[in-house]
């Protein structure tokens, strides 16, 4: 099927997402879990241990600085779905503000990050990288924080992995998400609200609410 940026945020809207089977698959498919993997925006998991990392790493954390460097490095793997038709997707709804990403630099590297798309108050992972010890668990720790601020309702994370389930994403029944989701998409949030994101501020709020 050949997508338009409408037709995917209509995808969302009712509860489904795109993939390709690999990189160089020019063909996409809809995906409707049964299960959803979703983060409780008042239930992410920061351990002592990466409370330190994020204390004390040299990091620096931004906001759609680099949307098409973090695409590329969630791309840069051995079997991923993002093909070259979806990357164009995301970057076309990037530049018309539905589609954000945080960015984790060591120095002036891009060593992590996540990236997703918004509609209203809901956020829709689609996919994170690391190339550094707890990268992509710094971006999500600042993601959730930062989506808490500013008015998020839903974060929508796919599926479940165990590696999300660690840092306290669950799974719900698809029933259950599509009313979260309707709540959501008919609510206000602003991702790129200016808010505090100082390691020490990150870690209190979250540490707070889970």
């Amino acid at each position: 099927m050949s997508l338009t940026p409408e037709l995917l945020l209509h995808g969302y809207s009712i509860g489904i997402f795109p993939m390709a089977e690999h990189r160089d698959d020019p063909e996409l498919f809809w995906v409707d879990p049964k299960f959803r993997g979703v983060f409780p925006l008042d239930g992410f998991h920061i351990s002592r241990s990466l409370a330190r990392r994020i204390r004390n790493c040299d990091y620096s954390v931004t906001i759609n600085r680099d949307f098409a460097g973090v695409v590329d490095g969630c791309a840069d793997r051995t079997d991923t779905w993002i093909n070259a038709e979806l990357r164009g997707l995301y970057q076309q709804l990037h530049q018309s503000g539905r589609a954000h990403s945080l960015e984790v630099r060591e120095g002036e590297t891009l060593v992590g990050g996540v990236y997703g798309v918004t509609l209203g108050a809901a956020f829709f992972g689609e996919s994170m990288f690391s190339r550094r010890k707890d990268a992509s668990k710094i971006a999500l720790a600042y993601l959730v924080d930062r989506l808490r601020q500013t008015g998020f309702r839903l974060f929508d994370t796919q599926f479940l992995t165990a590696h999300l389930a660690t840092l306290g994403a669950i799974e719900i029944p698809r029933a259950q998400y599509r009313i979260e989701l309707e709540e959501a998409i008919n609510a206000s949030a602003d991702f790129v609200a200016d808010v505090p994101q100082s390691p020490d501020g990150v870690i209190q709020r979250i540490t707070q609410t889970s």
